[in-house]
């Protein structure tokens, strides 16, 4: 079993959606639903899965929406925040996905994985700092729905990568600010990650370890090529040893 040596590691900073909670499927599904609309008649149907997970998953909207068109073949205006919801703009499709998102999370609430949760607790009881991360602009509420917010010393999402100009994954500025807000250098900490473009910020962000989760047990070796230290298919696979020396809290 892989193990988290808080001996030298300080902090974790975890993925959002697919690692806390059990956000995933319900973003894949409002994906779905609102690029199925648009390609009827231009393109095959989105993939839940594949086009999920290597075009979508992990970035921020706007740059998921380019990069699965991209894929397809297809450009679109970028439009605007005053578009309609579904224009065919990438502001359109984007205004469409967060609607259909906020309203699934605000009807039928958010679960989290126990055993994300439970391996939060040991960490803290062990003087490990935590922080949640999301390029989603609804991390606090997500994180918030599941009753897990007290859980965690920092939050940084898209709401953060906005104000602060910060570039989406993979480029690593949103896990370098939650290292940064957790007053622990990057070498100290470790990044949990479901998402190939987040596993590749942990990697390029030079954090001390970078664990990959392959919920669906089919992207381990790409986790790896991204620069996942361990993969995991869940956190139940991770043991904790030692503990954050008082001195370095």
């Amino acid at each position: 079993m892989a193990a988290l040596d808080l001996t030298r590691l300080r902090a974790v900073v975890f993925d959002t959606d697919g690692v806390v909670t059990d956000t995933a499927r319900v973003h894949a599904a409002a994906w779905k639903h609102v690029f199925d609309r648009f390609l009827r008649g231009r393109s095959a149907p989105f993939d839940v899965r594949a086009d999920y997970l290597r075009h979508v998953d992990g970035r921020p909207r706007l740059d998921g929406i380019r990069t699965f068109l991209a894929s397809r073949g297809i450009t679109l205006p970028e439009g605007g925040p005053g578009d309609e919801p579904g224009a065919p703009t990438v502001h359109g499709l984007s205004l469409a996905k967060n609607a259909l998102f906020v309203r699934q999370v605000t009807e039928d609430g958010v679960a989290a994985f126990p055993s994300t949760v439970a391996l939060v607790h040991e960490l803290r009881r062990r003087g490990c700092r935590t922080a949640v991360v999301s390029a989603s602009r609804h991390c606090r509420l997500v994180v918030g729905s599941a009753g897990l917010i007290h859980l965690f010393d920092v939050v940084v999402d898209g709401e953060d990568s906005a104000r602060l100009g910060l570039p989406g994954k993979p480029d690593p500025a949103l896990f370098l600010e939650a290292a940064r807000r957790l007053e622990v250098p990057p070498s100290e900490a470790v990044v949990v990650e479901d998402a190939l473009p987040g596993v590749e910020a942990g990697r390029r962000g030079g954090f001390g370890l970078v664990v990959g989760v392959d919920r669906t047990g089919s992207q381990a070796a790409e986790l790896r090529h991204a620069g996942a230290d361990v993969v995991v298919p869940d956190l139940a696979g991770l043991d904790v040893a030692g503990r954050v020396p008082v001195s370095s809290r």
